[in-house]
């Protein structure tokens, strides 16, 4: 007997010390969990009562509705009571620009969910949410988001807005889409057996199918390609699917029409989806950042999208995105910084090419999710033998659609089946709070270094009868500039602006320096009261001015710094030796 009440007092102090030793929660007013995908509905609702659970932080705008009639919501985070929603840095985080894309939309659910519940409780959030606003918005894309999870899709099908297109150019609209002849919910492939077939299926696996050299005999199967029928009779299978718009490729900046670059729609910002997103960020010069979350494979992308764009990115600015992406390769494993064109393939009128380039917005694209997390042993991709051995023993099987033979009414007997919607891009459930985390943690790291401005350092000299020399020097302890280079260079949005009031006096005269130390400043060739800083302050920098105020001892003399993209600093400061 006092083995046993040993025993279980043993167990109460494991289980006690099990609590203690555990992370501390952060307990969230909603109750989410991110090990499932939602529909549009319940991400929306999700986000309804989030800004319900908590008013004094959320805001939830619907800023217009999609081609089919559906809210467009952004849910904007932020303490108003520090300041202004709009006279502090903010970040746009959005996702599922394309529909298929679904981690996407739950990655940035998860940011408004975590965000809200750490308030308060985590010092750094707390801090980060007081100084900077946040503007999210899950769906960009929602039309085809249920089409993809309910209905027959393959991994990389519905990607685009609804817009109806007559993709086959026959004179009929979305006529010919894909059929689910074997109704496992997605679009697999059919085969068909055939004496010259050049496809043999493997000995120990029939579910693989191997190509046969041209220098050996046929291997009894020819593939036919996507699963379905001809509904149109004109002798092409689905080729005329529901889709029309890419909302990737829709934005103004190296915009380009469709026969150039399908899905671009018939002029920049002609969806209404991207129509309201442009309308909405235009309307917020505050916004410093941008993070968009599309999948896969493992990527922080930046711009630009195409080569002859290149000058769009100063090397300024390239400083900026590759500091940023060296700790978010860091923070996400097995992801890797790439440029657009260079490293992956070229892109017209991207999102976050016309942010960076036309905004002068510091701008990612995380492609999320990749292969290379499957066994998490080093960076390469799995090999067919790996690939295999997750599908059967990580999934279970449930990436697959064993084949039937199906009698197809013009093909006659057809094997249908293979890997399933599920198979690529598109997180494992189990492993979708880590992915959203992750992305979280480095976006949020993103917006951290939002520019941040101080007084470091002044000083006032009595340099004749009345006369006063007033030096200043505004620092910014964060990587992003308050005006990127582009937006310098290309006079996009307008000038920082420093200005010296002195109650009763005047200010005679402004110099800018080259550092606290430069003897021989540029003079302020009018309004010396009112410093333009055409470059803003620099990331990791600052800027040193100087200014003779006329007036009488002790005068307080208000010195206020304003940007676009930092909150105002105002110092007031006193002329007395």
């Amino acid at each position: 007997m006092k083995f046993v009440e040993r025993l279980a007092s043993c167990l109460v102090l494991t289980a006690s010390a099990a609590s203690a030793w555990s992370q501390p929660d952060l307990p969230s007013k909603v109750p989410l969990n991110f090990d499932r995908y939602r529909s549009v509905e319940e991400i929306n609702r999700a986000m309804r009562d989030i800004a319900a659970a908590y008013p004094d932080l959320c805001v939830l705008t619907r800023i217009g509705v999609s081609l089919e009639g559906r809210d467009l919501l952004v849910l904007t985070i932020g303490n108003s009571k520090q300041a202004s929603m709009s006279d502090k840095p903010a970040m746009w985080i959005d996702g599922a620009v394309h529909a298929n894309e679904i981690q996407a939309a739950e990655t940035v659910l998860y940011t408004a969910w975590y965000l809200t519940k750490a308030y308060g409780s985590n010092r750094p959030l707390t801090e980060l949410v007081d100084r900077c606003s946040f503007h999210l918005m899950p769906l960009v894309n929602p039309d085809n988001r249920d089409v993809w999870l309910e209905g027959p899709a393959t991994p990389n099908t519905q990607r685009s807005n609804r817009r109806p297109v007559d993709q086959d150019r026959d004179g009929q609209i979305d006529e010919d889409g894909p059929d689910d002849l074997d109704g496992d919910g997605s679009i697999t492939q059919m085969w068909k057996r055939d004496p010259l077939g050049r496809w043999e299926r493997d000995v120990a696996d029939p579910r693989i199918f191997r190509r046969v050299n041209a220098d050996r005999p046929a291997g009894g199967w020819t593939l036919l390609g996507e699963e379905g029928l001809d509904n149109d009779g004109d002798g092409a299978i689905n080729e005329d699917p529901a889709g029309g718009d890419d909302m990737n490729r829709n934005w103004p900046a190296g915009w380009l029409p469709e026969f150039v670059q399908g899905g671009a729609g018939p002029f920049p910002l002609s969806a209404p989806e991207t129509r309201a997103v442009a309308d909405f960020i235009e309307q917020r010069p505050n916004i410093v950042a941008v993070q968009s979350y599309h999948n896969t494979g493992g990527m922080i992308l930046r711009g630009p999208g195409a080569e002859h764009r290149n000058w769009a990115y100063p090397a300024a600015d390239v400083r900026v995105y590759d500091q940023l992406a060296a700790v978010g390769e860091q923070l996400l494993p097995y992801y890797r910084s790439m440029v657009i064109h260079r490293d992956l393939y070229t892109v017209h009128g991207g999102f976050v090419n016309w942010t960076a380039e036309s905004l002068g917005i510091y701008s990612f694209t995380n492609e999320l999710w990749t292969p290379a997390k499957f066994f998490q042993r080093d960076r390469t991709q799995p090999d067919e033998t790996q690939q295999w051995l997750w599908r059967d023993r990580m999934a279970f099987g449930q990436l697959f659609t064993e084949h039937r033979e199906i009698e197809h009414p013009t093909l006659g007997a057809v094997l249908v089946g293979g890997l399933n919607k599920w198979s690529s891009r598109v997180t494992p459930t189990f492993m979708l709070s880590e992915e959203c985390h992750r992305n979280f943690a480095f976006t949020m790291f993103h917006a951290d270094h939002a520019p941040r401005l101080s007084l470091a350092r002044h000083e006032v000299k009595a340099v004749g009868p009345s006369l006063w020399q007033l030096t200043v020097e505004i620092v910014n302890d964060r990587i992003m500039p308050t005006r990127s280079e582009v937006a310098r260079d290309k006079g996009i949005g307008t000038p920082d602006l420093v200005t010296v009031s002195p109650r009763g006096g005047r200010v005679a005269a402004a110099f800018v320096m080259d550092g606290w130390f430069d003897r021989s400043p540029s003079p302020v060739r009018s309004e010396p009261a009112r410093v333009q800083l055409p470059g803003g302050v620099p990331g990791r920098g600052g800027v040193t001015l100087r200014f003779l105020v006329e007036g009488e001892s002790s005068l307080p003399v208000e010195v206020r710094h304003v940007s676009e993209k930092a909150t105002d600093l105002v110092a007031t400061l006193t002329l007395a030796p």
